[in-house]
C-alpha cells in the first residue's frame, strides 16, 4: 500500500499562520455587519490558502445561501471590460448571481454542509464515478473558466451545527494551479468554527436591525402621500441618497445612516391635514406655510431621540427643503451651514418628485429632470452633490427602473 504523502510545511509557516489566525479570530470578533463579515471570511480563507476565487454559502432552514464570491480572474475581466466601455465598475454585470443550493448530496458544497465533512480535491473534473458528489460544470462553461483544484470547509458552531460553507477553488502556487496542501484543511476548520459563532451572533443582530427598521419604514410610509407609490418613493429615494452620500466619499457606516433615517424625512408631514397633502391644484399662501410646517413637526417628533439613527432622522427631517443659497425652509440656512445629510435628500428627494407622478403634477422626463436639477445646482443644490448625481446616474438609474410604478 502506497503511504500517504505528508504536507511540507516548515514550523515557522505554520507558527506564522497559527498567528495569523489568531489576528483574524480577533478581527472577525469585532466585526458585526453580516455582509462585510462574510467577506472578510471568505478573504482571510483566501489569503490563508493562497487561492484565486472562493464562495460562501450561509444555512437557511434546509437550503444554502450563496452569499459571496470572490475570483481574481473573472474580476480582472470584468475591470477590463469596464475600461474598454468607460463604465463604472458596479454597472458591468456580475459574473456572480443570488441562488440556492439543497442542503443534500447533490451538489458539493451542500455535500458538506449535509455531512459536516472537508473536501479537499486535487481535480473537480476528475471526481471518480462512484462518489455521492460531483461538479456543476455550467458555470466554467457560462464563463470560459476551469474549476480545477477545491477545498469545501463547514463553519460549524460550537453545538456541531452546520451554519455555512466556504468553498476555496485553484490553489495557486505562482501562475500554477496546484491542490490544496492537506494541512490547510485544520487551519481552515479553525477559521471556519470562528467565523461560525460571529456569524450567529452577526445574524441576531441584523435581525434585531431589521425589525427597528422596518418600524421606521412603516411610519415612515404613514407620514407621506397617501397613494400607492409612497412605499416605493421611500424606497427610491432612500437609495438615491445612500448612492450620492457614496459618491461624496463617505464612510460605509455614514452612507448606511443616510439610507436608513432618510425614509423619515417627511415624518412631520404627520401634523399636515390631508387636504393640504392631497390637494390636487397649487397650494395657497396659507397652506404653503402650512406645509413648510411638516419639517419643523419632524423636528419636533424626533428630537431628544436616543438612538444615533433617529438622531440622524431628525436633522434630515429639518434640513432637506434647506437650500444652497439660502432661500429654503425653515430655518433659511445657507450653503455649508446646511448639514451635509440635509443637502444630500434634497436633491434624492427632488428628483424623486420630479420623475414621479404626483397628485398636484405630471411625472417630468429624465430629460427635463435633469435639466431643473442642472439650473438648480448652486441656488438650490449643492455643486459637489450634484457632481456627485451626475457621476453616479447610471447607479441612479437602475434604481429607479428598479422601483418603478
Amino acid at each position: 500500500m502506497p503511504k500517504k504523502k505528508k504536507s511540507k510545511v516548515s514550523a515557522n509557516s505554520l507558527q506564522e499562520q497559527l498567528l495569523a489566525l489568531n489576528k483574524i479570530g480577533i478581527a472577525l470578533s469585532k466585526e458585526q455587519d453580516l455582509n462585510q463579515l462574510l467577506t472578510l471570511i471568505l478573504t482571510e480563507s483566501r489569503q490563508f490558502t493562497n487561492c484565486e476565487g472562493g464562495s460562501l454559502y450561509v444555512r437557511e432552514g434546509n437550503q444554502l445561501r450563496f452569499a459571496v464570491s470572490q475570483n481574481d480572474v473573472l474580476e480582472a475581466r470584468k475591470k477590463a471590460e469596464a475600461k474598454a466601455q468607460k463604465r463604472p465598475l458596479d454597472v458591468i454585470p456580475s459574473n456572480f448571481s443570488g441562488f440556492y443550493l439543497s442542503l443534500d448530496k447533490s451538489s458539493l458544497a451542500g455535500y458538506v454542509g449535509v455531512t459536516a465533512k472537508v473536501l479537499n480535491i486535487p481535480d473537480a473534473y476528475k471526481i471518480p464515478a462512484n462518489r455521492e458528489y460531483k461538479v456543476n460544470r455550467s458555470f466554467d462553461e457560462k464563463n470560459n473558466y476551469r474549476t480545477q483544484s477545491i477545498l469545501i470547509v463547514p463553519m460549524k458552531d460550537a453545538s456541531g451545527n452546520v451554519v455555512g460553507v466556504i468553498q476555496l477553488i485553484n490553489a495557486r502556487k505562482g501562475k500554477k494551479i496546484i491542490p490544496f496542501d492537506k494541512h490547510y484543511e485544520n487551519l481552515v476548520l479553525s477559521l471556519a468554527s470562528q467565523a461560525a459563532i460571529t456569524i450567529k451572533n452577526a445574524l441576531l443582530t441584523q435581525e434585531l436591525k431589521e425589525a427597528y427598521l422596518d418600524t421606521i419604514f412603516r411610519l415612515s410610509v404613514a407620514a407621506e402621500y397617501k397613494d400607492d407609490d409612497t412605499a416605493v418613493h421611500i424606497h427610491r429615494m432612500s437609495r438615491y441618497s445612500a448612492i450620492l452620500a457614496e459618491g461624496l466619499g463617505l464612510s460605509v457606516q455614514e452612507v448606511e445612516s443616510i439610507r436608513f433615517a432618510s425614509p423619515m424625512h417627511d415624518i412631520g408631514k404627520l401634523g399636515v391635514p390631508d387636504s393640504i397633502l392631497m390637494k390636487p391644484g397649487k397650494l395657497t399662501p396659507a397652506e404653503f406655510k402650512e406645509m413648510q410646517n411638516h419639517t419643523v413637526f419632524g423636528g419636533k417628533i424626533l428630537e431628544n431621540a436616543k438612538a444615533e439613527l433617529l438622531k440622524v432622522s431628525e436633522v434630515i427631517a429639518l434640513s432637506h427643503h434647506e437650500k444652497w443659497d439660502g432661500s429654503g425652509y425653515p430655518r433659511g440656512l445657507k450653503g455649508e451651514s446646511i448639514p451635509l445629510m440635509g443637502r444630500i435628500v434634497a436633491l434624492a428627494d427632488v428628483f424623486d418628485a420630479l420623475t414621479t407622478k404626483r397628485c398636484y403634477k405630471p411625472a417630468f422626463s429624465l430629460e427635463e429632470s435633469l435639466k431643473i436639477i442642472r439650473e438648480g445646482t448652486g441656488r438650490h443644490f449643492d455643486p459637489n452633490v450634484v457632481q456627485s448625481f451626475n457621476n453616479s446616474i447610471e447607479k441612479i438609474l437602475a434604481v429607479k427602473s428598479q422601483f418603478s410604478n
